[in-house]
C-alpha cells in the first residue's frame, strides 16, 4: 500500500501524522510512504531523516492525497483538503465530526472511507488513540490556564500556586476521565486546591486514593457545578462522550455568577464544547471573554507541545496504521472490532451512531461495508 503525510495546515498545527521510526516500520513490510516536503519541521523532523527511513518526498499536499491509498494525517481535514480526498481512499486521523456538519457533509461526498482515532476502542473499554492527546491536553490545561490568570492576559491576576500567606488558586475540574486526571495532577503540583467532579462513584474514589485525599471529589450534579464555579479560579471542563458532542454543562446563566477575571479552559472543545458560551479559538488568538470570564477553547491543544504530541500519538497509532497498510481496511476491520469502531464514513454513509443522531442523518452500520 502507499501511505500519505501531508503537512498539517489548521492554525499553528505542528503535529505530523507519521514519523520516521512509523515510516521504517511501514517500509520494513513494503509498503511505499509519501510524505510531504516539511511535514515534520514543526515537530523537529527533518525531510533527511523521512527520507533516511525510506519515505520519499513530494512538494505539495495535491501530489499525497493524488497517489496515497491512506492518507495519515493529525487533525481533521481542512476544506481545501476534503475537496482533494477521492473514493475508497481511507483517511486515518482525528475527525471530531459530531458538532461539525460541514466536514461530515464533505465526507460523505468524498466517497472516502473515514477512520477517526477518537473512536477506536480497546479491549478494557477505553480509546487508545484519543488517550494520549487527553493526556497531553489534561497536562497542558492548568500550565495554559496559569497564564490566562495573569492580570496581562486578562485574567484575575492569581498565582495558581499561591505563596505564603497568600492562598493558592481553587481549580474545579470538570470530568474524571483521562484529561481530568492528568489536569488534576498537574494542578496539584503546582500547588493548586483542586476540585473533580464526576458522575462515577468509582472514578471518584479511585481519585481519593491516586491522590492520597489531596482533591476534593463532589459527585457530579447541575446543582454542585452551579455552585463550585461561584468560587473557583480556574475551571477546566473536561467532558467526553466518545463520538458525541459535549453536554453544555455550563450555562450561560452560571458563568454569569464566576468571578471577575476568572478563567475557563475547555478541553472538550473538540466535541462542541462543554459550556454554552464556548466556541473554538486558535493557537495565534487562543482565549476571548464572556461575562468577565477568560475562555481559552483552543481546538487543538496539544499542538503547543507539537514533538512531544507528535511521538506520543504515533505510539498509539502505529499498531493501526501496520493492520490498515496489511490487510486494507476491509480485512483490518473484520479482523478488528475495536479498530471497526473506528469507521465514521465510509462511501458516502455515516458508519458511527453517536455523528448520525447528532445530525439527524442516517446510519448504516460497518458490518455492511466489511461483509
Amino acid at each position: 500500500m502507499l501511505i500519505g503525510a501531508p503537512k498539517e495546515i489548521k492554525d499553528n498545527e505542528f503535529r505530523v501524522g507519521l514519523t520516521p521510526a512509523t515510516v521504517a516500520e511501514l517500509t520494513h513490510r513494503g509498503h511505499g510512504v509519501i510524505v510531504e516536503k516539511s511535514a515534520g519541521v514543526g515537530s523537529g523532523l527533518t525531510d533527511d531523516e523521512y527520507r533516511n527511513a525510506g519515505a520519499e518526498i513530494v512538494d505539495t499536499p495535491q501530489e499525497i492525497f493524488a497517489r496515497a491509498e491512506m492518507v495519515v494525517k493529525v487533525k481533521e481535514p481542512q476544506a481545501a483538503e476534503r475537496k482533494m480526498l477521492r473514493r475508497g481512499q481511507i483517511l486515518f486521523t482525528y475527525l471530531h465530526l459530531a458538532p461539525d456538519l460541514v466536514q461530515t457533509q464533505d465526507l460523505i461526498s468524498s466517497g472516502s472511507v473515514c477512520i477517526a482515532y477518537e473512536t477506536v476502542t480497546s479491549s478494557s473499554g477505553g480509546l487508545p488513540l484519543l488517550t494520549p492527546m487527553s493526556e497531553v491536553a489534561g497536562r497542558l490545561a492548568p500550565q495554559v490556564g496559569a497564564h490566562a490568570l495573569e492580570k496581562e492576559a486578562g485574567g484575575r491576576g492569581v498565582l495558581l500556586g499561591g505563596v505564603p500567606g497568600a492562598p493558592a488558586a481553587d481549580v474545579l475540574i470538570i470530568g474524571g476521565g483521562v484529561s481530568g486526571t492528568n489536569a488534576a495532577t498537574i494542578a496539584l503540583g503546582m500547588g493548586a486546591q483542586v476540585t473533580l467532579l464526576d458522575r462515577s462513584l468509582e472514578v471518584l474514589r479511585r481519585h481519593a486514593t491516586q491522590f492520597d485525599g489531596r482533591v476534593r471529589t463532589i459527585f457530579s450534579t447541575r446543582a454542585a457545578i452551579a455552585d463550585l464555579v461561584t468560587k473557583a479560579d480556574l475551571v477546566i471542563g473536561a467532558v467526553l462522550v466518545p463520538g458525541a458532542s459535549a453536554p453544555k454543562l455550563i450555562t450561560r446563566a452560571m458563568l454569569k455568577t464566576m468571578k471577575q477575571g476568572s478563567v475557563f479552559v475547555d478541553i472538550a472543545i473538540d466535541q462542541g464544547g462543554c459550556a454554552e458560551t464556548s466556541r473554538p479559538t486558535t493557537h495565534s488568538n487562543p482565549t476571548f471573554v464572556v461575562d468577565g470570564v477568560v475562555h481559552y477553547c483552543v481546538a487543538n491543544m496539544p499542538g503547543a507541545v507539537a514533538r512531544t504530541s507528535t511521538f506520543a500519538l504515533n505510539n498509539a497509532t502505529l499498531p493501526f496504521t501496520l493492520q490498515l497498510a496489511d490487510k486494507g481496511w476491509r480485512q483490518a476491520l473484520r479482523d478488528d472490532i475495536h479498530l471497526r469502531n473506528g469507521l465514521n464514513v465510509c462511501d458516502g454513509k455515516i458508519t458511527c451512531r453517536p455523528v448520525a443522531d447528532a445530525h439527524g442523518l442516517g446510519f448504516t452500520p460497518a458490518e455492511a461495508f466489511i461483509g
